[in-house]
């Protein structure tokens, strides 16, 4: 019978952990896609691939919004089981409050280890597959970013400024600007062109201009009357390199391991001059694995629900209190990296403080109860 009562929790607590995910990783995945379109109307990528990589950014999203959904449902359910009376159910078949908190506390372990996967995992992988997805893509709408008597600076080191543009894109009074160099530039003026394409490259045929060349040395200009100038070995502005969230997870705690003893450094970088700063590695190594464990923190915290007050007004206030309390652990788990540059004693202190939490936790029940359990 007790199987079958926990049965009914656990399915009642993933279901609406379930429904809020949904539904808030659905609302910030829209919000994200919308600051997102300017890989559409700046970068020049087609819609597809567009949709593709916001997909990608679900499993991040979702890992994100995790430890609060748990945190919602559990509470949300909990709440709703004491008002109506329905956790009277477990003390009349014999359950007692202490395997009651201890079986939430158990239940928690697994989403433990779905926000450990995502954040070692799935979502590094799906950010890296993103962002490789979009710096290989072609930009299929580079043509139409071109508009008349707009300056466009659609690729990275070059501006583009066009006088009148036809309905079959045949442009007049043409302007390319190239930055070379620091001091270095390409400047072409043409009266007539056209953009084409070739598979997935882009170059404008030209007539009737001139190329200037200018550096420190000053400049040297030369006409033509028919000139083609490729696009293919310009660079867009999509990110060529990678960011830290995209690394792997193994790959950041080889490099701790190899130089732990420099990951206060801030100048220090990992294998190499143009890898990641050793210091960031070991901020994003904790965000990985400790964080999580806080979810256990939330689970313990929301089910002292069961132990409030009998009084109405001080049980909503208890409540409220409680979900505050919830909000304020979910915030310091978010910022307790920044306190890993500290002395190493309080450097330490936060990397087992869930541990620690969890025991001060159970030393308040048993105060609670006068050291007596079997009255919980």
């Amino acid at each position: 019978m007790n199987k079958l009562i926990y049965r009914k929790l656990s399915s009642d607590i993933f279901a609406f952990f379930l429904l809020s995910s949904l539904a808030l990783t659905s609302i910030v995945w829209v919000m994200q896609g919308v600051n997102l379109l300017d890989i559409i109307t700046e970068k020049g990528h087609s819609i597809s691939v567009y949709l593709i990589y916001t997909l990608l950014s679900l499993p991040k999203i979702f890992s994100k919004l995790l430890i609060f959904t748990y945190f919602l449902a559990l509470f949300v359910v909990l709440n709703r089981y004491e008002e109506n009376n329905e956790i009277l159910v477990f003390w009349t078949n014999g359950i007692k409050k202490i395997s009651f908190i201890n079986f939430i506390a158990k239940f928690s372990l697994f989403f433990v280890s779905i926000q450990l996967i995502l954040n070692l995992v799935i979502v590094p992988k799906a950010q890296n597959l993103g962002q490789q997805y979009l710096k290989n893509s072609s930009m299929e709408f580079f043509p139409k970013l071109i508009e008349e008597k707009k300056f466009s600076n659609v690729m990275r080191n070059l501006t583009i400024f066009v006088e009148e543009r036809d309905s079959n894109g045949n442009m007049k009074g043409i302007y390319i600007k190239e930055q070379l160099g620091n001091q270095d530039n390409k400047i072409i003026i043409a009266n007539e062109g056209k953009i084409l394409q070739e598979n997935d490259n882009f170059s404008f045929e030209l007539s009737n201009g001139k190329i200037t060349n200018i550096d420190k040395k000053g400049n040297f200009s030369i006409g033509f009357k028919e000139t083609t100038y490729e696009l293919s070995q310009l660079n867009s502005k999509t990110r060529k390199y990678n960011k830290l969230k995209e690394a792997n997870s193994l790959y950041l705690i080889s490099c701790i391991e190899k130089f732990f003893e420099k990951r206060k450094d801030n100048n220090f970088r990992c294998i190499d001059e143009n890898s990641f700063l050793i210091k960031s590695v070991y901020e994003e190594i904790f965000k990985r694995i400790i964080n999580p464990m806080y979810i256990i923190i939330l689970s313990l915290v929301s089910s002292l629900i069961i132990l409030g007050a009998k009084n109405n007004k001080i049980k909503s206030y208890y409540k409220f209190f409680l979900f505050f309390l919830g909000f304020i652990i979910i915030l310091f788990s978010e910022l307790s990296y920044k306190f890993l540059n500290s002395q190493v004693i309080l450097e330490i202190f936060f990397i087992t403080l869930p541990l620690f939490l969890i025991i001060i936790f159970y030393i308040i029940i048993l105060i609670k109860t006068n050291f007596q359990l079997k009255y919980l």
